[in-house]
């Protein structure tokens, strides 16, 4: 079991420095402000608003599911697992931080698996889009918390296993608050949204927004 893990460990170490070594000066900026949670709140609010306009008192019960479930994966992730398997970060790792690339300075805490940053934006990803049910926001929103976890690697602050794993506290997070979600509206809720939809939009020049801004 000892050997696998071993085995396990130098295969995510050499895939982590593989992809932090594809980096490039414009990538840096557009990665670290992807990865800052607040440059988000303008999708967020979207997603909101598209909940109440849609859902009407029931969207207290959706809103609140969709903060648990951050609650959840954040809590999970970070508290609990962190603290249990104790791995530390590529950017603290004394052994390898010298080979990886840091951007601005930012190393980020002591331990790394799993991602809280993954699982947070896969919980809310997953979430919403069962409650949605609208292919295109699932592609977007799916799109949107896998391209998060990349730019984790990319700052050097998770291993690609940090992130899968990341991943898998964000889905499991989000189809439980899923199930609660059914049973305090005691209905399976799905919120039909033809086309494109305003969340959508917001997402698309968000995600423009930060690859305009990364220019200068």
């Amino acid at each position: 079991m000892q050997n696998i893990l071993s085995l396990l460990n130098e295969y995510d170490t050499d895939l982590f420095l593989f992809l932090n070594g594809i980096h490039s000066h414009y990538f840096d900026n557009f990665m670290f402000l992807y990865s800052d949670r607040f440059v988000w709140i303008p999708f967020y609010l979207a997603v909101i608003y598209q909940i109440i306009k849609l859902a009407g008192k029931q969207s207290v019960w959706i809103i609140f599911s969709l903060i648990l479930g951050i609650v959840f994966a954040d809590q999970i992730s970070s508290s609990l697992i962190k603290n249990l398997v104790e791995r530390f970060r590529p950017s603290q790792d004394e052994n390898l931080k010298n080979f990886v690339h840091i951007v601005n300075g930012y190393t980020g805490g002591k331990y790394g698996f799993v991602s809280s940053h993954s699982a947070n934006m896969m919980s809310f990803a997953l979430l919403s889009s069962l409650i949605f049910r609208n292919r295109l926001y699932t592609v977007f929103s799916v799109f949107w918390a896998l391209l998060t976890g990349y730019s984790r690697i990319y700052l050097g602050v998770h291993y690609p296993g940090d992130v899968l794993g990341g991943f898998v506290v964000g889905i499991l997070s989000g189809i439980v608050c899923y199930y609660l979600l059914k049973k305090l509206t005691k209905n399976d809720l799905h919120l039909q949204v033809s086309g494109i939809n305003i969340p959508v939009y917001v997402l698309i020049l968000n995600i423009l927004g930060i690859a305009l801004y990364s220019f200068f």
